[in-house]
């Protein structure tokens, strides 16, 4: 496979596993990412890069010519005022691209509820939190973008995610967890490193303007999840609190959706099997290797 030239807005958790998986699997890489501070050369996993300067106001000006050069393109970055600010300051620089895979990480949340049943890629797409309606409007950009340029585009769903380092035992140990009474709610979750491996199997197995659900393959209650983590760390579950005694809109906000997400056509398309097919798989790794 010819030289990664990647650009990666955001460099998160996400984007990081991912270039961590790149670096594994011994391809060559050159890698820019930016971030809100100032521009500097950095070292990740072994590996010099650039970070250049980028947010809504501002951008170093080399990104253009970075951008000129790329062939691979991850935006892990959230909307800011409900807008994506890559389209936004970028859209002239994509008339002709050499980029040959461009990667939008959205969310399940722009499903809003479903009651508890199962969405796939084909359900209807009603959010209700703040973020879903921004993440629906992003990838609706993204994807007139791409249709307008002719960009190789797809888009991946992701899951509540967890890792070795955030995760519900973390949350446990700092008396952080809390079970919340209300009845028939479901949440689908995805490990970090499943996310970077379906990258990774992106990079050659590549279908343009595709949207996949990327989630592992139980969703549970916040509530069983948390009666797990509390088993393996043999401490007492946290005390049950009703809803509506709850003072936080955004966990307000979080427990207006209930649903199911499918990871079918994520599974087929990549050929890929989950590393943490389940909460059970990946809280016990991390559980017993003492992470």
């Amino acid at each position: 496979m010819e030289t990664v030239n990647i650009v990666c807005f955001g460099f998160g958790q996400v984007a990081k596993n991912f270039i961590k998986k790149i670096n594994l699997e011994n391809l060559k890489i050159n890698l820019t990412v930016t971030s809100r501070e100032k521009s500097e050369k950095r070292s990740f996993d072994g590996l010099d890069y650039e970070s250049l300067q980028f947010s809504e106001n501002s951008f170093d000006k080399r990104l253009i010519e970075t951008l000129k050069h790329s062939n691979h393109i991850l935006i892990s970055i959230a909307p800011v005022n409900g807008e994506d600010i890559v389209v936004k300051n970028f859209t002239n620089i994509f008339d002709n691209s050499r980029t040959k895979w461009i990667t939008y990480l959205s969310a399940t949340s722009v499903y809003g509820n479903h009651n508890g049943d199962w969405v796939n890629e084909n359900s209807k797409t009603n959010p209700t939190s703040t973020n879903g309606i921004n993440r629906l409007n992003v990838e609706k950009s993204w994807l007139d973008l791409a249709e307008k340029k002719n960009l190789p585009l797809q888009i991946l769903r992701l899951s509540g995610i967890y890792s070795n380092q955030k995760n519900i035992l973390a949350r446990l140990k700092t008396g952080n967890a809390q079970i919340i009474d209300k009845k028939n709610q479901f949440f689908s979750r995805i490990h970090v490193e499943d996310i970077a491996n379906v990258l990774f199997k992106s990079l050659q197995n590549f279908k343009s303007k595709e949207i996949y659900n990327v989630s592992d393959d139980k969703p549970t209650s916040s509530e069983e999840l948390i009666l797990y983590g509390s088993k393996l760390l043999n401490i007492e579950k946290p005390k049950v609190i009703d809803l509506s005694t709850i003072e936080s809109e955004v966990i307000k906000n979080f427990y207006k959706d209930s649903k199911k997400v499918n990871n079918k056509k994520m599974k087929e398309f990549f050929n890929y099997k989950l590393k943490y097919p389940t909460y059970v798989e990946g809280l016990d790794h991390i559980l017993n290797n003492n992470i």
